[in-house]
């Protein structure tokens, strides 16, 4: 019983820590949907305007106004779940054969796989964008997600999960069974990696929902604009709307929250069993 109490008196000031952190990083969020609810002026007041205002519905009829938005958040959604699925595809394929397969160059190929990582994507935006150009690829959601497709976190991330979740013997028992590698693959790999698809593909949507650089070099037709670059535009180089441009920010933001919601249990049951392995 004294061990239960000094655990718990022990415990309340990092639940205290904690506590607070998650204040200071849930703040910026809530700021945002303050500035969403208020007009252009109050971004500039002194003292900062700290409660919402009845001004959301009015400034994200401006956003509609001024932008295709629900036509761009349909795009993004289409390119993020496009992508997301073909990363975690690859990966997972990619992943299962660096962890239970030899085969020469094994290393070698992981390796500069992993290399990638560590080149900025900046250092060829020319060259890939030259690429595009000449596949014909420019102004479509093929040019703008296909340079997602090949992740080095994924197949890495997937590799270390599959060795260390799936066992060698299990494997070694459907092939005496006469499974081929892909209907290994399809039904024992597939069913125990299930946390790390949650874990790879918040990753992953998350990411290429939040792209910007790339989608704005490849995307010039309004029509094909995805949420990032159309809310760009609404920046203009001699007014800010505020309240427009946050509320526009706002509401791109509300499907990531969604889709966290969504596959938290799988998130966190990764976490989880990563930490107890």
């Amino acid at each position: 019983m004294r061990k239960n109490q000094k655990l718990k008196s022990g415990s309340l000031p990092v639940y205290i820590v904690l506590f607070f952190a998650s204040l200071l990083s849930l703040f910026p969020f809530y700021w945002m949907f303050v500035m969403a609810t208020r007009p252009s002026a109050a971004y500039n007041s002194i003292p900062p305007t700290l409660l919402p205002g009845g001004q959301l519905v009015n400034n994200f009829m401006k956003v509609l106004d001024t932008i295709p938005f629900f036509q761009a958040m349909w795009n993004t959604i289409i390119l993020c779940t496009t992508v997301t699925i073909a990363v975690l595809i690859i990966s997972s394929l990619a992943g299962f054969a660096f962890a239970k397969f030899q085969f020469p160059g094994k290393n070698f190929f992981f390796i500069c796989i992993l290399l990638t990582m560590v080149v900025p994507p900046q250092l060829g935006l020319i060259p890939q964008y030259y690429l595009i150009s000449q596949l014909g690829w420019l102004d479509t959601l093929l040019g703008a997600g296909v340079l997602f497709l090949l992740n080095p976190l994924g197949i890495f991330l997937m590799r270390q999960y599959i060795s260390e979740s799936v066992p060698d013997e299990l494997i070694e028992a459907a092939k005496l069974d006469g499974c081929s590698n892909f209907r290994i693959y399809r039904s024992i790999v597939l069913p125990i990696i299930k946390p790390a698809f949650a874990t790879l593909g918040i990753i992953v949507f998350t990411l290429v929902w939040g792209e910007f650089l790339w989608q704005f070099t490849v995307l010039r037709d309004p029509s094909s604009y995805t949420l990032q670059v159309a809310l760009a535009s609404l920046n203009n180089a001699f007014r800010v709307d505020f309240g427009m441009l946050l509320s526009g920010v706002f509401w791109a933001t509300v499907p990531l929250i969604i889709i966290f919601l969504i596959f938290n249990r799988w998130f966190i049951a990764s976490i989880t069993e990563g930490s107890i392995k």
